[in-house]
């Protein structure tokens, strides 16, 4: 999560949505912004005191918590926003993800279907040590009554065109994002990576995503 004080907004990073390079185009701001050198040593003393304070959260850390850790006004007035991705193309960035940094998790996995059946086990012991990317995006974007309270949700699927909306509304319409990595043997389509019972297995376990966020299988 990254809170610019100066420029009035809070962003809300889910994992493999396009949301570091968002940050990394969003960084130079905070630099700007007086009131993130009195960050580090607010948040010393709080961890000091024992009382928690609102001055810098964890990168992947959802909504809820900038909701509950500010003063409501504050918060209010905060222009709060995220990336999203299609589910299914997010469990194959995930795949390749996991293949190129932490192989070792993979050891007697055979394929993307085996790898998904792997994952989404509800019986694998120690669910969260795989990915963030098991975790519901919707979660990261709601209070606790389950209602969105972001402002804006952009879509990764055209990150570009959504970032420069953001930049609108922030007040800073020159900002560029940096180039995005793609891995080098994933093929474009995510849809080429599925079978059908491999399909209704994130259909399934991501539905609460997409009910909220309107996607499906096959894009418009």
């Amino acid at each position: 999560m990254l809170l610019v004080h100066r420029y009035r907004f809070l962003f809300v990073h889910i994992a493999k949505t396009g949301g570091t390079s968002v940050r990394a185009a969003l960084n130079p701001l905070r630099w700007r912004d007086p009131l993130y050198y009195l960050a580090w040593p607010c948040q010393r003393l709080s961890h000091l005191t024992g009382h928690r304070l609102g001055t810098k959260f964890p990168r992947h850390a959802r909504v809820i918590a900038a909701r509950e850790m500010l003063p409501d006004d504050y918060f209010d007035g905060l222009f709060k926003f995220a990336f999203v991705r299609n589910p299914w193309d997010l469990q194959v960035s995930s795949w390749h993800h996991i293949r190129r940094e932490r192989p070792h998790l993979l050891e007697g996995i055979r394929d993307f279907g085996h790898f998904l059946r792997w994952k989404l086990d509800p019986e694998r012991p120690w669910q969260y040590h795989v990915d963030t990317s098991i975790q519901l995006q919707s979660d990261y974007l709601v209070d606790l009554h389950g209602q969105v309270i972001v402002d804006f949700i952009g879509r990764y699927e055209r990150l570009e065109t959504d970032f420069r909306a953001v930049c609108e509304r922030i007040g800073r319409p020159r900002l560029r994002l940096p180039h995005k990595r793609r891995a080098a043997d994933r093929k474009a389509d995510y849809r080429s990576y599925y079978d059908d019972q491999t399909a209704a297995l994130v259909a399934e376990h991501f539905r609460q995503d997409i009910e909220i966020l309107g996607y499906r299988f096959d894009p418009d």
